[in-house]
């Protein structure tokens, strides 16, 4: 048995495939997001640990009889970003300070003001924004300077994982792109770490793993957790985004993805490091030698959908009728969708960037109201590629829980302009973290079945001259909102 394990922000998810990529079972977890003051988003370490052998456990608990079940290999990847502080035994010292967490607004917009930010960029080809993990740590030091103090490793969501199973203190080349990372050498930048004003707290960093990926042993204190034999071999794939990438088979220099989840992340494969442009967006290392993601990780995901439903007391089942009651342009409605409180980090970086909702009036409807959200994600997610640098023939994979709806996936396609591969499901990262897995351990891998798509979607002409009118009138909206949010 080959095992994907991706732990996101709001579940963890197991899947075992076979070796030719078909998936023989699925396990869940949901996993709770704390918010112990307003703009704090937090999660218990160990109750997504717990959460990690609970859904290994009842994947192989539920494996067919028939079929060798053993599980030997193990690939795991997770959400990006944040700061997970972990003592020597891999334990928390506190709670993991997740990406969309705003304790750091005033220190981004800080390092806006006074030129960090942009230079940061220039070095490194990422942008800064609140739940990274320099901000997280420069407001660490100032506010709970005893957190980082007591800290052996300052760590992201997987490598707390891989070290609670093999005991490895080691990251990768994907989650430490952002923020201390010279993408190119693929080895931390001292001059990133003075930029910012962090050279104190280095040694928190933990080691990058090389290429390619090792392939450790499962402890006795990891197997005891998970339930598998000491000995079963774990590797530490590249977080979701990047794992979300090669599970939906994106090869094609100038090709795109959207997956439609907690984040909007829109990413574009490209072959060459880039740092001049505007301050915006990331790029990530992947595990091919010169090949990275621009990866434009808007703020907009499936929150933004999730609000709206409940403002009309409706849920995720009542979508695709409620999409259907309202034709495109939902109305006259234009919805800029940044509703979170940490901003919106790209296409661009604004933290004090909020939503607004313009054409309103006493006519209009709740389904209206929807497909106007529905809409400027779509209109979010066009932005985010075409700011990545989408090739013009490019192909676009879809993913994520929010694709499921098939009345929202034409609405991206009618936007974008172009068809759509739906991505093979399910777990597309799970998929991705399996697959370098196998590389890692030496098995041959067919990546043409592994990321055989399961559908199209093909967009419809005759929407289009009224959703390139929507989109340029969505792109005015943010220009003349920018630096007024507040007003």
């Amino acid at each position: 048995m080959l095992i994907g394990l991706d732990a996101g922000t709001s579940v963890v998810k197991a899947t075992a495939f076979a070796l030719d990529g078909d998936v023989t079972g699925v396990a869940s977890r949901s996993t709770r997001t704390s918010c112990p003051v307003p703009g704090h988003t937090e999660q218990d370490v160990e109750e997504l640990i717990a959460a990690v052998g609970a859904v290994v456990r009842e994947l192989v608990t539920n494996a067919d009889p028939t079929v060798d079940s053993t599980p030997n290999l193990l690939g795991i990847t997770g959400q990006g970003d944040g700061l997970w502080l972990l003592d020597e035994a891999g334990r928390a010292v506190r709670p993991a300070i997740l990406w969309s967490d705003a304790r750091a607004v005033p220190i981004v917009n800080r390092w806006m003001a006074s030129g960090v930010a942009e230079a940061a960029f220039r070095r490194s080809a990422n942008a800064i924004f609140p739940g990274a993990a320099a901000p997280l740590m420069t407001a660490l030091s100032e506010e709970e300077p005893e957190s980082l103090t007591r800290a052996a490793t300052a760590a992201y969501c997987k490598d707390a994982i891989v070290q609670r199973l093999t005991g490895a203190r080691a990251t990768d080349d994907s989650d430490a792109s952002l923020p201390f990372l010279d993408p190119r050498s693929r080895r931390y930048d001292p001059e990133l770490f003075k930029l910012f004003g962090l050279t104190a707290w280095r040694d928190l960093l933990p080691p990058i793993d090389p290429s390619p990926r090792p392939a450790r042993p499962l402890t006795a204190t990891g197997a005891a957790l998970i339930g598998l034999p000491p000995g079963t071999l774990v590797v530490s794939g590249p977080f979701d985004l990047c794992a979300t990438m090669i599970g939906a088979g994106v090869a094609r220099i100038g090709d795109g993805l959207v997956s439609l989840g907690t984040t909007l992340g829109c990413g574009v494969l490209v072959d060459q490091v880039m740092t001049d442009g505007p301050v915006a967006g990331m790029t990530l290392c992947l595990p091919a030698p010169d090949h990275w993601v621009r990866v434009m990780p808007a703020m907009v995901g499936t929150p933004s959908l999730e609000w709206v439903l409940a403002l009309v007391g409706a849920g995720a089942t009542d979508l695709d009728a409620l999409l259907a009651e309202s034709p495109p342009g939902a109305g006259g409605l234009v919805c800029l969708p940044f509703l979170s409180a940490a901003g919106e980090r790209a296409p661009f970086i604004d933290p004090d960037a909020r939503g607004q909702i313009l054409g309103l009036s006493l006519e209009t409807t709740k389904s209206q109201l929807v497909r106007a959200v529905c809409e400027g994600v779509a209109h979010a997610a066009r932005h985010c590629l075409e700011s990545a640098g989408l090739a013009a023939n490019a192909t676009v994979s879809i993913c994520g829980g929010g694709v499921r709806s098939a009345a929202w996936r034409q609405i991206l396609a009618d936007v974008l302009q172009r068809p759509l591969v739906l991505a093979r499901q399910p777990e597309v990262g799970a998929r991705g973290a399996a697959m370098i897995a196998l590389e890692a351990a030496g098995h041959p891998l067919d990546r043409e079945r592994w990321t055989r798509p399961d559908g199209w979607v093909a967009p419809q002409s005759a929407n289009a001259a009224s959703y390139d009118a929507g989109y340029a009138f969505y792109r005015d909206r943010i220009a003349a909102a920018t630096g007024h949010w507040h007003v």
